[in-house]
């Protein structure tokens, strides 16, 4: 059984349909990401299941609790909010300590709880001072220390890590990742950052317009996206129009390209031939080599580790490719603005939607 499961899920505002059939399972102890553009309704579904904004219809199930209908406070989650709110005349130790307080628990018990958890997210002076005197990132983890004073079985974040700089966000993912592994609890993260949720999830939950279009680990979402919107939100993707011309076989502007044969798709369909930058196959091309085109480097962007170059395709000027060149190929080959050479799309890596 799922520890959290949801079904059949709908939210209206209106005429206007947020949530449309919504359903999914998320077992004990896994960190799920919702990730999608702004609008998607990522947070519109995380705060249904924490019974902030109700479904309209559907079920929500928590370790075989029915907690469609019950309001928040009866559910057994801890929240931190992409602005954090912690409440400015309280100290520290107050914040962490406030779920507790509510709960009628002892002060002893209170102050140990609360000193464990300021341990816990490496904050353990911190306890005297106010939220005004801490920096953003110090700020998140008592947020975060907060939401687990009351050791909930469910952890939810909304957009935790937006608010920060990049050094101390990518710092903080690493930290959130190893505590939630540390403490087991399940874990439902909303961002819009692919990077965020690459990084940090077990499974990622891509969603658009208020539907799921595809959920996986990362490596799934990232190598075998389920669909073209998949493919072009999470990472950088060419996008080649073409035409099935049979089973395992495009043809773009002349060119044929083997590929694996896509079900559902009937020679003469308009399609969109998909390669990551990365996957576009430079070096030691053995003359049979399956898919070679021969290009003219245009534009060459450094982006430190890596140049990304766009290539024109030197027998059909309409199609260009972008594809990401190591600094040591830019050495070895001499590759510059102008220059000409072969290149090979593996049919293992491409990608076949309906156009």
């Amino acid at each position: 059984m799922a520890y959290l499961e949801v079904r059949n899920l709908f939210k209206r505002y209106g005429d206007f349909t947020a949530l449309n059939d919504i359903s999914l399972d998320v077992t004990e102890g896994e960190f799920v990401c919702f990730l999608g553009p702004s609008g998607c309704g990522k947070t519109t579904l995380l705060r249904a299941i924490a019974g902030l904004d109700p479904q309209s219809s559907g079920t929500i199930h928590q370790k075989g609790r029915d907690i469609s209908a019950l309001p928040p406070a009866q559910r057994d989650f801890g929240i931190v909010f992409q602005s954090y709110a912690l409440f400015p005349n309280l100290s520290v130790v107050d914040n962490v300590g406030y779920g507790l307080v509510s709960r009628r628990l002892g002060r002893a018990e209170i102050a140990k709880r609360v000193d464990e958890l300021l341990t816990l997210v490496g904050l353990p002076d911190a306890g005297p001072r106010y939220p005004a005197q801490l920096s953003g990132g110090q700020q998140q983890r008592i947020a975060l220390a907060r939401a687990l004073a009351t050791s909930p079985g469910l952890l939810l974040l909304d957009e935790p890590l937006s608010a920060l700089d990049a050094r101390v966000r990518l710092r903080l993912r690493h930290e959130i990742k190893a505590l939630q592994r540390t403490l087991g609890v399940t874990t439902v993260m909303v961002t819009h950052d692919q990077e965020e949720a690459l990084t940090m999830a077990d499974r990622i939950v891509v969603m658009n317009a208020g539907c799921i279009e595809q959920v996986g680990t990362p490596q799934e979402i990232y190598r075998r996206p389920a669909t073209a919107f998949v493919a072009d939100f999470v990472g950088s993707m060419n996008f080649l129009s073409g035409t099935l011309s049979a089973p395992g076989k495009v043809r773009v502007d002349g060119h044929e390209f083997t590929c694996a044969a896509e079900d559902g798709l009937a020679p003469g369909t308009a399609v969109q031939l998909c390669i990551r930058p990365e996957d576009v196959r430079v070096r030691d091309l053995p003359a049979d080599v399956v898919n070679r085109v021969a290009v003219e480097v245009g534009e060459l962007d450094f982006v430190g580790s890596f140049c990304r170059a766009t290539l024109s395709v030197r027998a059909a000027e309409k199609v260009n490719l972008m594809a990401d060149f190591s600094s040591n190929l830019i050495r070895d080959l001499g590759v510059e603005r102008g220059t000409r050479l072969d290149v090979a799309l593996p049919p293992d890596r491409l990608r076949v939607f309906a156009a």
